[in-house]
């Protein structure tokens, strides 16, 4: 409807122009009766530019210009926390939820009131504040919270509802073929319900070298009391059924991080943060939920050690259109399915991950200690 975006558009920047302090929600009834609204238009809400901005845009590819240009400004939402990841919407309250992983931390994020701890303790088992908490978060399709406990290796739901969180969950998955998994990292899940995640080695204290030896992986190891040891002797791509089998996917990328379906469910992205291979890589997904045909997606070995590329492949969120926004060196990659950069979101940080807002509106990028936004062009 050419009006209602046109209206939306001057009101859009109107709001980012002045800065207005507190959210804002649109609800465009021009020329419409209440019972016509259309449901997307009224969850629309503009978030203005923060008063801080960091980094920059690079654009690549007129492709881009469909989601950002050069002047778009990236926000500051939250700052000097530890080292945050896992970011994820949840749409029927409009706040945002993110991990802080060395202090076993879930933190959440409201446009109106800021940044504030939603839940302690969400690693382990037992009460601990040293870390690591959990990584990525979910959404199943009962709305309940699904997260990578990173600290106590499992996949696992929280059973109280997500608007008044509880440290009471139930474990997903925990081994394979009796083997406990590693350091369960990120997941994405798939339209039957299935959960597909990443368990790669680490954050523990003895992994496998490539002779299957034990090694340890740093030298403070003698000095930790609860040691944490390897034992499947690989790094996985699982997937979780909804009756609760894991299969193995994959057993060949050294460390799978950032997971993420294109819209049509045939292809799966993983990345891989290593720096010895560090790349993106691309799967055929078969109707059984199987993965073939492995391929390098984007290699980005080049960029390890250059100036203003810092960081690995790491977490990502597919736009409904198939572009890839895909954390990375220096920031934030905008992929075609083809692989072309389109773009890049410079953040001057090491980058973890990113998940959109309710109608693609906003991305929001979990960088170091640092939570950021940025405004993308709106669908309507």
């Amino acid at each position: 409807m050419l009006f209602k975006s046109h209206i939306t558009s001057m009101l859009r920047s109107l709001l980012c122009k002045h800065r207005p302090k507190i959210l804002l929600t649109l609800v465009i009834s021009a020329c419409q009766s209440p019972s016509n609204i259309n449901k997307e238009t009224a969850d629309l809400f503009v978030m203005p530019d923060a008063n801080e901005t960091i980094g920059s845009v690079e654009i690549y590819h007129p492709r881009a210009l469909e989601f950002i240009t050069k002047e778009t400004l990236i926000s500051v939402r939250g700052k000097d926390f530890d080292w945050v990841e896992g970011p994820v919407w949840v749409k029927d309250h409009n706040f945002l939820l993110f991990t802080d992983i060395p202090k076993n931390i879930i933190r959440k994020f409201d446009a109106q009131k800021g940044t504030s701890v939603y839940l302690e303790n969400v690693g382990f088992d037992k009460p601990s504040n040293k870390g690591p908490g959990a990584n990525g978060l979910l959404l199943n399709k009962q709305n309940q919270l699904v997260m990578m406990r990173s600290g106590s290796r499992t996949v696992a739901v929280m059973n109280s509802d997500i608007n008044r969180p509880k440290t009471d969950f139930t474990t997903l998955a925990s081994h394979h073929n009796n083997m406990r998994l590693n350091s369960t990292n990120d997941g994405t899940m798939h339209s039957d319900g299935s959960i597909y995640f990443t368990d790669p080695p680490i954050g523990l204290d003895f992994v496998f070298d490539n002779s299957s030896a034990l090694v340890a992986k740093h030298k403070r190891v003698n000095k930790v009391v609860n040691k944490r040891i390897q034992e499947t002797p690989y790094a996985g791509v699982y997937r979780l059924s909804t009756t609760g089998e894991l299969t193995l996917l994959d057993d060949t990328l050294t460390v799978p991080n950032g997971i993420g379906f294109s819209p049509d469910e045939k292809t799966l992205y993983v990345a891989v943060s290593d720096k010895d291979a560090s790349s993106w890589f691309a799967f055929d997904v078969l109707e059984s939920g199987m993965l073939t045909n492995k391929r390098v997606f984007y290699n980005t070995q080049h960029l390890i050690g250059k100036k203003g590329e810092q960081g690995y492949p790491d977490g990502m969120a597919v736009h409904s259109s198939g572009v890839i926004f895909a954390t990375g060196p220096g920031g934030v990659w905008l992929f075609d399915k083809q692989g072309k950069v389109l773009a890049k979101i410079k953040t001057g940080l090491l980058t973890s991950n990113c998940t959109f807002s309710t109608n693609e509106e906003y991305l929001f990028i979990t960088a170091d200690d640092y939570l950021l936004s940025i405004p993308l062009n709106s669908k309507l």
